[in-house]
């Protein structure tokens, strides 16, 4: 079980916030759009924040902020009855964006070596990948494995707090470094897994 399993109990949170972007006139693009914007601006914080580690806080909020808005587009799309498949494509789009943000903004900062970076981001992109693949395969969107989106982004935003607390290395990493070689391990066991089980649904 991962965190993208209870996303119909993410509702209590994400049901207000679309509330009040409906009341605002505001589109569920918009809201993806705005979503991204975050993530770019946390990979930019993340960067900069190899000059300044105090630049973590500000990071991590940003990528909070981009898995709320995330997580409101779709939750206003039902709302207002304008889910779509181009609101679905953009959201997909989007994700796969903001994961790379990210990510680039940790490794360029020096947090974790380009190699692990790599392997990083070739995880991640397929376990994606495999996830909507399966869709394409009518076989429904696929969630499962042991870490998905939600898990990486809960991962890295506990990890950013603790790494900019206790800025020093643990055995030649920092925590958030460790986080990264954690989301590469996971993310291709999770690939792995999403491979077997469409292989099987087949």
């Amino acid at each position: 079980m991962t965190l993208d399993d209870l996303r119909s109990k993410s509702l209590a949170v994400t049901e207000p916030l679309a509330a009040l972007a409906e009341r605002a006139g505001a589109t569920p693009n918009a809201i993806s759009l705005i979503s991204m914007a975050f993530a770019l601006a946390a990979g930019a914080f993340y960067y900069l924040s190899a000059g300044g580690p105090s630049l973590l806080y500000i990071a991590a909020l940003m990528v909070l902020l981009n898995a709320v808005f995330d997580a409101v587009d779709g939750t206003l799309a039902r709302r207002i009855g304008a889910a779509e498949a181009r609101g679905d494509f953009l959201d997909h789009v989007i994700d796969r964006y903001a994961d790379m943000a990210i990510l680039t903004g940790i490794v360029l900062a020096g947090y974790v070596s380009e190699a692990v970076g790599i392997f990083a981001v070739m995880g991640v992109l397929l376990t994606s990948y495999l996830g909507t693949q399966a869709q394409a395969l009518s076989l429904g969107r696929l969630y499962g494995g042991v870490m998905g989106r939600a898990d990486r982004l809960v991962l890295i935003l506990a990890a950013t707090i603790a790494n900019a607390i206790f800025p020093g290395d643990i055995a030649g990493l920092s925590i958030l470094g460790w986080a990264v070689v954690l989301i590469t391990v996971a993310s291709h066991v999770t690939a792995l897994q999403r491979i077997v089980l469409i292989w099987r649904r087949l």
